[in-house]
């Protein structure tokens, strides 16, 4: 069957409001959606079947054929950790770091492309990487990178969720997520790594947060060498020593510099459709850039080429929109402002 056809047969069992067989020919068109590489669109009818059946609040919906899928699904508690399942199409001319920083990556990422030469000669392979730095620096940029160039899916797990879950079940829900991700060959991003630092703060907590940390590290420990985990924190002090040793690489983020904010400037501008007419104008504003993260440096700019088109759209006849340098400036003084800098 074609696409169309499950589409065809989803219209008509709504429409007849026959749930037993609405539900089969969505898992069946689950199913060809990953036989034929549209996994995005295969994730989102999977997110769209998940929360029906959160709301549902009945059994109707797993008589007949849904046993079989929702028994592969996560349950509610390990489903609430997880944030995203997504495929990236970034690779590295999609990011702008420091030199230093984008040759740690690509090492680490031809390690896995030559994972079977290292095994060949029984050497180690670097599966463990914690980005930390400055909020906006592109650390989670840095890992739909790392999934882009590796082709693999990757599962953002939300530790920030568990100061608000039940720590009790916290530890056998991210073994159970660690599991997933190694029989799929997913990579695991953990975001907001330093979030087990602070629940430390939690006096009635301390005992469960200290089985959690010690779950994380036997997880760690135990990870077959071709998974991956990705953490990202901004706050490196706060993790346990143990915590860190157990990661074969850390790299540091920073704040850009003149040219990295002139290279990441030149990245947003790519396509040719918009530019500055006055150059010196916009090194200047370039200058007044430091001090601000790549995400706010693109951010003001990208809302300052809306608001130039914006003003000239059907008042001009070139093929470039200009970007009204005056704008750019304004909206940096105003980012700056907002975040005490």
């Amino acid at each position: 069957m074609s696409q169309f056809d499950y589409i065809k047969d989803i219209a008509k069992y709504g429409l007849e409001n026959d749930q037993e067989k609405l539900l089969t020919v969505l898992n069946e068109l689950i199913e060809h959606s990953k036989s034929t590489k549209k996994l995005n669109f295969a994730i989102q009818l999977q997110s769209i079947l998940k929360d029906s059946f959160r709301l549902q609040k009945h059994n109707s919906l797993t008589k007949v054929g849904g046993d079989q899928y929702f028994s592969r699904l996560e349950d509610k508690e390990v489903s609430d950790l997880i944030l995203e399942k997504i495929t990236s199409d970034y690779t590295l001319s999609n990011i702008v770091i420091e030199d230093k920083v984008k040759l740690e990556l690509e090492f680490f990422i031809e390690e896995h492309h030559r994972l079977d030469l290292l095994q060949q000669f029984n050497l180690p392979v670097s599966n463990k990487l914690l980005l930390h730095g400055p909020s906006g620096c592109g650390k989670t940029l840095a890992s739909y990178v790392i999934a882009g160039e590796l082709k693999k899916m990757m599962i953002v797990i939300n530790l920030g969720a568990i100061v608000s879950s039940k720590l009790g079940e916290t530890s056998k829900n991210l073994s159970k997520i660690f599991k997933k991700a190694a029989l799929e060959d997913c990579i695991i991003f953990l975001d907001e790594f330093d979030s087990i630092g602070k629940i430390r703060d939690y006096s009635q907590d301390h005992g469960e947060m200290k089985r959690v940390v010690n779950t994380i590290l036997q997880l760690f420990d135990y990870l077959p060498q071709s998974s991956i985990v990705i953490a990202a924190t901004n706050q490196k002090d706060m993790l346990d020593d143990a915590l860190l040793r157990r990661f074969d690489n850390i790299i540091t983020f920073s704040l850009p510099t003149e040219n990295e904010i002139k290279e990441l400037v030149n990245l947003t501008l790519k396509d040719g459709n918009f530019a500055f007419k006055n150059k010196s104008e916009a090194n200047k504003i370039i200058k007044d850039c430091k001090g601000l993260s790549y995400y706010s440096i693109q951010k003001t700019l990208i809302n300052a080429i809306k608001k130039s088109l914006f003003a000239t759209c059907g008042h001009s006849k070139s093929l470039i929109t200009y970007i009204d340098t005056t704008i750019w400036k304004n909206l940096i003084s105003i980012e700056k402002d907002s975040l005490n800098i």
